[in-house]
């Protein structure tokens, strides 16, 4: 589980009850260590330890800043003090929850000590002003589950726009020629959105592959977990080169300081290995370090968009949309020639032979069935988006390659998207609903979100806690 630190700066107003407000501090804090958040609070700053007071948030803001907060959260203890919160962040630059305990019955002569709500009120529409993009968890009790919830949710958020703020992908060759879907911009990728590539030649890899192989050490390991892991099917010498691939490439990551991948898997890689990647892709994949076929610089985004919203209890796997269920009529195809994770297989994976190639080196098994998340980051003209939204899987006819068969609620709608665009007929899977996490995290990222089912009535009232 990735570790997400946020700013804990409870707030109040100075006509509403300070011992109140100093009461609910302790009390959200004490939810938050039950809850295991990692979080920096401001109990030094003064000696309530509450946000109201312009030179007190001056000293926050270097606080949170030296300890590279990732979130900040802003509970209204009482009222609060809408423009400190406000100032607070819009220095700090990081996704804000917006929070406050529900406000008891008034007592038996109408005084009310802390009108919490009211102030959620004024404190939304100056961080609007401020032109500062927040998350809203509704007005609840600390012990309420969507308290809970929201707060996990939150961190999933602040996961993805961390991941997304410091994305470098490392280009294993360039797209394949006929690929012309998979093509980037990369410049633009920079100006936008800070997504960094670091583009190596085929030769390099290779090259890595010989001193992987020269050093022998990490290569007899793999090839340990893939006779553990794997029903083997092609040849001794043939498995050297998938271990020794995934070795290189893991190098190459580590060595860029990248934390994804984009591979040419074909055909120039057959010529100087005699192996197709989808094994070595696998193993990484397996391992939370991205590696995408076809040179898919958008789907490496995507796949780290979708690990980091889901917190690493599950592993994603990369997927084309192929062919409509020959049964089921909101029914389609994922499959990929081999490059999915293990861990989400319903069979022991075959090392084999893929699909549409001639070389070795693929993985054959049928995924887990259950609920999935199905999303897609992509753009053309200057204009991106986020393709995102749910399905299931299902029975079906049994395939070649890593493979799901998948019900969507409305097949036509969904395939009009990709078709008309500016998605392509390759998507990343996760199994586990997380179109909320990234139907917020856009916000923040400046990437329109984009929901295939047309549900999005349905996702902003889950993120309201109904």
């Amino acid at each position: 589980m990735p570790e997400i630190k946020i700013g804990y700066a409870p707030t109040r107003r100075s006509i509403f009850s300070a011992p109140d407000a100093v009461k609910y501090r302790g009390l959200t804090r004490k939810r938050l260590e039950e809850l295991g958040v990692s979080f920096v609070d401001i109990d030094d700053i003064n000696d309530e330890g509450l946000l109201y007071d312009e030179n007190d948030r001056l000293k926050i803001v270097e606080k949170f800043k030296r300890e590279k907060i990732d979130g900040l959260f802003l509970p209204h203890c009482n009222f609060g003090t809408e423009y400190e919160c406000a100032r607070l962040a819009k220095d700090l630059g990081v996704p804000v929850l917006l929070w406050g305990p529900l406000d008891e019955r008034p007592d038996e002569n109408g005084v009310r000590l802390r009108d919490t709500q009211c102030g959620l009120f004024a404190t939304g529409k100056v961080l609007r002003r401020f032109r500062v993009p927040f998350t809203y968890m509704t007005n609840c009790r600390l012990d309420d589950p969507v308290f809970a919830r929201g707060i996990r949710d939150f961190l999933a958020v602040c996961n993805v726009v961390k991941t997304f703020r410091h994305v470098r992908i490392l280009q294993m060759g360039p797209r394949p020629f006929d690929f012309w879907s998979t093509m980037c911009n990369e410049g633009e990728l920079l100006e936008k959105f800070n997504v960094q590539l670091a583009p190596v030649p085929l030769t390099e890899l290779v090259e890595e592959v010989k001193a992987a192989k020269a050093e022998r050490t990490e290569v007899e390991e793999t090839i340990a977990y893939i006779h553990t892991h794997m029903e083997i099917k092609i040849k001794e010498d043939e498995v050297e080169n998938v271990a020794a691939l995934k070795v290189a490439m893991e190098h190459l990551v580590k060595k860029y300081h990248c934390n994804a991948g984009a591979i040419q898997c074909w055909n120039a890689l057959q010529t100087e290995l005699g192996i197709m990647p989808c094994a070595a892709n696998a193993m990484l994949n397996e391992e939370g370090i991205p590696i995408v076929c076809e040179t898919d610089i958008h789907g490496a985004i995507t796949a780290l968009l979708v690990e980091a919203a889901g917190m690493g209890e599950t592993r994603s796997f990369f997927a084309d949309w192929t062919i409509r269920h020959p049964d089921i009529e909101n029914g389609e195809l994922l499959q990929h020639c081999g490059p999915w994770p293990i861990s989400i297989a319903r069979e022991k994976a075959k090392l084999t032979y893929p699909l549409a190639f001639e070389h070795p080196g693929s993985l054959t098994a049928e995924a887990k069935h259950g609920e999935v998340t199905l999303a897609r980051f992509d753009g053309d003209n200057g204009e991106y988006s986020l393709l995102l939204g749910n399905a299931k899987g299902v029975d079906g006819p049994t395939c070649m390659g890593t493979y799901l068969w998948v019900e969507v609620e409305n097949i036509k709608r969904l395939e009009a998207k990709i078709v008309e665009g500016p998605y392509i007929h390759h998507c990343v899977g996760i199994h586990k609903n997380v179109v909320p996490i990234l139907y917020e995290a856009c916000k923040y990222i400046g990437v329109k979100p984009d929901l295939y089912d047309e549900n999005e009535a349905e996702v902003k009232a889950y993120l309201r806690g109904e």
